[in-house]
């Protein structure tokens, strides 16, 4: 145990060895979704379910213990939400590609991805980016997840008339969510330790006595077979031959890249690891982030990135990667344990999801708001976010201004010229998608 304390430095991050377990304990319990919704969504393309499902598993387990061991950063790695709507409904069953050659074209951007890391593009391109901007970024994710967790929970609901409304505040679910935001909010003031974890496994237990939840029939499911999908990316690497495919190779790229960029410098902002604007070990962060999409793709899922509910984890005393290591060690759990997480609905982790929004949204004080040529694409990035249900969109419209309005209060020289670089990228980037 000693030698666990000192290779993750928990003395010095002011953690303990129990903070660090109930920390990864959380993070997967708000990110836990992932394992039904992924197979969900890529079997439109085609994909066997249940591969999918032991694919998500491991390449969760695998490179959040990697981001633990080689970064020490309390970030989880799992196959992000929107990249794989892309993945079947724009880019299988849109264009007509067979799933096959899609997982192609990711393994294609998970080894450029590979590249960049290893040469420090990547890390030469975050530290680039302005300070306000950095922790405009940080708000911006904060008000997105809070807007994902009242969306799951049934509280925030489309409408076609205003686009969003309230939902059926007095259905059972919606009250259930409700519980569990007020029992959260009340623990969080009265600064009790790890109240987000407390709070989901209190509203997990009311929903479970008033039959919100259903009761688990059984415990233990052995994991399916990962051969429909295992090693198909490889075998297919010879169909990326085309313009068409080269888009979907650099639509990968991009969203995940800045995605990812996004993410991490949300939760090093909210965690305190930023110094003087810059995220220390970040090639080690990014080096984890490349690993978890060069191995989903292997296997068989849609990009992995950092995941963004990683900040439950943080919200509640995670520091080290020691918190990383648990929460991979409990993805390794549920694939045989997989009923077990049917009790945890987006009901019960939507209260983490709006209490770590409100955490984070309380970057918004670091922007120069006097300066409305940094305040205009800061307020960008940030309602861009949850307006766009997109990182890498609210990032993007951010990025297009920032060099305008730089250069028109004759300030361009200050503008990284790799910020102008962005701002092109983005606009081609966004020109493409929008077709």
């Amino acid at each position: 145990m000693n030698f666990i304390a000192r290779y993750f430095h928990l003395s010095e991050l002011k953690t303990t060895h129990r903070r660090e377990f109930i920390a990864g304990l959380t993070t997967f319990m708000a990110m836990a979704y992932i394992l039904f919704v992924n197979p969900t969504v890529l079997s439109a393309s085609g994909m066997d379910k249940g591969a999918v499902f032991t694919a998500t598993g491991i390449t969760a387990a695998i490179s959040t213990i990697f981001m633990g061991i080689f970064a020490n950063y309390p970030i989880a790695i799992a196959p992000e939400l929107g990249i794989n709507a892309f993945f079947s409904y724009s880019v299988v069953v849109g264009m007509g590609i067979p799933w096959e050659t899609a997982l192609a074209g990711v393994l294609v951007a998970a080894l450029i991805f590979l590249l960049l890391t290893f040469f420090k593009v990547r890390e030469k391109i975050i530290n680039s980016i302005p300070q306000d901007l950095k922790v405009a970024i940080a708000a911006g994710i904060g008000l997105f997840i809070a807007f994902i967790g009242l969306n799951e929970a049934g509280l925030i609901v489309a409408d076609p008339d205003t686009m969003v409304s309230l939902g059926h505040l007095t259905s059972g679910t919606s009250l259930l969510a409700i519980f569990g935001i007020i029992v959260t909010f009340v623990l969080m003031a009265k600064n009790v330790s790890a109240a987000i974890f407390i709070g989901m496994i209190l509203t997990s237990i009311v929903g479970m006595i008033f039959g919100l939840i259903e009761l688990p029939t059984h415990l233990i499911s052995p994991a399916p077979s990962l051969a429909p999908t295992l090693g198909v990316s490889i075998q297919h690497l010879g169909d990326i031959n085309t313009v068409q495919l080269g888009i979907v190779v650099l639509t990968f790229l991009l969203v995940t890249f800045f995605d990812t960029a996004g993410t991490m410098i949300g939760l090093a902002t909210q965690a305190g690891f930023m110094k003087d604007g810059k995220m220390p070990r970040i090639g080690k962060a990014l080096g984890a982030d490349a690993l978890g999409m060069t191995l989903g793709a292997i296997t068989g899922t849609s990009p992995a990135s950092a995941f963004v509910e990683s900040s439950a984890g943080i919200a509640i005393g995670g520091r080290s990667g020691l918190t990383s290591v648990y929460t991979g060690l409990f993805f390794f759990v549920a694939l045989l344990f997989s009923p077990l997480l049917a009790v945890v609905t987006p009901q019960v982790t939507s209260a983490a999801l709006v209490v770590v929004g409100v955490l984070m949204a309380k970057n918004l004080k670091d922007v120069n708001w006097d300066d409305f040529a940094i305040a205009a694409p800061a307020f960008l990035i940030v309602i861009g976010m949850p307006l766009t249900y997109s990182i890498a969109d609210g990032i993007a419209l951010g990025f297009i201004l920032y060099p305008i309005t730089m250069w028109a209060t004759h300030r361009g020289k200050q503008v990284p010229a790799i910020m102008y670089g962005l701002g092109v990228v983005f606009l081609i980037f966004l020109f493409i998608i929008a077709r």
